[in-house]
C-alpha cells in the first residue's frame, strides 16, 4: 500500500462535500451538474472538489460526446478499508480481553473465593 496514495485518499475523504459526492457516485455515474445539485456552491468550487477526488484516484471522468460522466473508482477505498481493518482487529481483541476480565470479576463477585 503506497503511503502517499493513502495520505491523498484520507485528505480527499476529510471533506464532507467530497464524501457526499462519493456517496452519490456509489449509486452510479453522474454528471458534474447532477453532482453539484445538492450543494449551495459555485460550479468552480464543485470542480475543485472533483479534481481533488480525481487526483486521489477516487473518481474518474469519461467523455461521451458532450457528456462527461464521473464514476467512482473503488481501489483507494479498498486500501483505506485494509488499513482500518488492522485497527478493527486490535479493538476486537482488546474488547475480548475486557469482556473476559469483566466476566472473571463478575464470577468472583457472585461466587467469592475462599480466603
Amino acid at each position: 500500500m503506497d503511503e502517499d496514495r493513502l495520505s491523498a485518499t484520507f485528505a480527499a475523504l476529510a471533506d464532507p462535500t467530497r464524501r457526499a459526492i462519493l456517496a452519490r457516485l456509489s449509486d452510479g455515474e453522474a454528471t458534474v451538474k447532477e453532482l453539484s445539485a445538492p450543494f449551495a456552491m459555485s460550479g468552480p468550487a464543485i470542480s475543485k472538489h472533483l479534481r481533488v477526488l480525481e487526483q486521489a484516484g477516487l473518481i474518474s471522468r469519461g467523455r461521451e460526446a458532450q457528456w462527461r460522466p464521473c464514476r467512482l473508482e473503488p481501489g483507494p477505498l479498498r486500501e483505506v478499508a485494509a488499513f482500518a481493518e488492522r485497527y478493527r482487529r486490535f479493538w476486537d481483541e482488546s474488547y475480548a480481553r475486557l469482556d473476559a476480565y469483566l466476566q472473571f470479576v463478575q464470577d468472583d463477585i457472585e461466587e467469592p473465593r475462599d480466603a
